[in-house]
């Protein structure tokens, strides 16, 4: 019950006029960091085994990806 009153408030949010515009930019912005750390930095698959180890794999790898982003 708890969790479909947060579906449906996340969904009249997500459609309202006011917010429309900048759920549509979600795709440009946050989407396409996934997309990258996917194609460029090797995370469709993890290389390590253990939620431990993959952790620290994610973690590394997207501090490399912020630390290029303030170089560039």
């Amino acid at each position: 019950m708890y969790r479909k009153k947060n579906r449906e408030r996340q969904r009249d949010i997500q459609f309202a006029p006011k917010y429309k515009e900048i759920y549509a930019m979600r795709k440009e912005t946050i989407e396409r960091v996934f997309a990258d750390a996917k194609e460029k930095h090797g995370m469709r698959y993890a290389t390590m085994r253990g939620l431990k180890n993959v952790r620290m794999q994610v973690t590394l790898t997207f501090a490399c990806m912020n630390l290029k982003k303030l170089a560039l």
